[in-house]
């Protein structure tokens, strides 16, 4: 019986199983989440503002003129925009000209961008960083430029004060604009007023005779800081009675006999274009602004202008402006033909104001 259980024992040691290798391992999963990078959009300095191609402005269709910041239908504003996503280029699903009354993200998308060719090297003027790492190198991977044309539409859409800027937009909704918000006055209502009345009675034939002093102002919109270029035009008079009238020769008075002195601020007609020897200036014969003249027209090179200066009749700052609120003073004189009968009413003289 003893022996029996030993020889079981044995076996027992026998059957245990024998460990021969000296390592061993396991594994453990891995989680990695792409940051979703918010656009960023840089403007590359290449801001123009032009005129809306129906009236030139000081230099053809440029509005190097408009010290202000108000615009009209048909004026645009032009901007070049760097945009880069470093998830991808790809991302951005929108590039866009916006406007609304705050600054920053989430205005009106009034006009799409056009992805455009641009430098490979970006240009220092684009002003391109990322805390404190300018970047140098494009990368068409993660970059692109923008061409963007804003252009101000009727006043039934646009009217009032606006910040405008671009704006970039990727597919998950993030999104950021240029750190240079505008702000303008759009469509602003422009208009002239016009105190007192030109009368001249009981004038003597072959005398000249003077006006009261009447007040031409700029009536724009209050707020709209419109500054108005003023100009003056004027057609021939006429008797409208039938009353045999001949001034000197036929019923007719005619503009030429007319001429006005004008007054603003410090500067005035006297000595410019057109002058007689009182300082009083000749009205151009025109129904419309484009046939009239400048009420204050420079006979010589305005101050600040090298004497070759093409911007003689073209100096914005020569006297013939009015800002909103402003108005100019202007006598009349009448030069009576002799022989002359007849009373001359029928006729106009016109008074214009243009935008600069």
């Amino acid at each position: 019986m003893n022996k029996i259980l030993i020889i079981l024992a044995l076996a027992m040691v026998l059957v245990m199983p024998i460990v021969a290798a000296t390592d061993t391992g396991t594994s453990v999963g891995i989680n990695v989440n792409t940051q979703k990078f918010a656009p960023r959009i840089w403007m590359c300095d290449s801001r123009t503002v032009t005129d809306d191609k129906t009236q030139n402005g000081e230099n053809g269709l440029s509005l190097t003129e408009r010290k202000h910041n108000y615009a009209f239908e048909g004026e645009s504003i032009h901007w070049n925009v760097l945009v880069m996503d470093k998830n991808k280029i790809e991302e951005i699903s929108d590039v866009v000209g916006t406007i609304g009354p705050t600054q920053g993200a989430g205005n009106d998308a009034e006009v799409e961008c056009k992805r455009t060719d641009g430098p490979s090297e970006i240009p220092s003027k684009c002003n391109a960083r990322i805390d404190e790492e300018r970047l140098t190198k494009f990368d068409e991977k993660t970059m692109a430029y923008y061409d963007c044309h804003f252009t101000v539409e009727t006043a039934n859409s646009m009217h009032g004060e606006y910040f405008i800027t671009v704006e970039a937009k990727d597919s998950t909704g993030l999104s950021a604009t240029m750190s240079e918000n505008e702000f303008w006055f759009l469509n602003p209502t422009i208009g002239l007023s016009v105190s007192g009345d030109l009368e001249f009675n009981e004038v003597m034939p072959g005398t000249d005779a003077y006006s009261q002093t009447i007040l031409v102002g700029n009536d724009a919109e209050s707020g709209s800081g419109v500054i108005l270029d003023m100009f003056i035009s004027g057609t021939d008079f006429y008797d409208p009675a039938a009353s045999g009238a001949a001034c000197p020769s036929t019923n007719q008075l005619a503009l030429t006999n007319f001429r006005y002195y004008a007054t603003n601020g410090a500067f005035a007609s006297q000595g410019k274009l057109e002058t007689d020897a009182e300082g009083y200036t000749a009205i151009p014969y025109s129904t419309d602004i484009s046939g009239a003249k400048r009420i204050i027209r420079w006979s010589s090179t305005p101050r600040g202008a090298s004497p070759s200066s093409s911007v003689v009749e073209q100096d914005w700052n020569n006297g013939n402006a009015l800002s909103p609120g402003s108005e100019m003073a202007l006598t009349f004189k009448l030069s009576m033909p002799e022989p002359c009968v007849g009373d001359f009413s029928d006729g106009n003289i016109y008074f214009w104001g243009e935008a600069i």
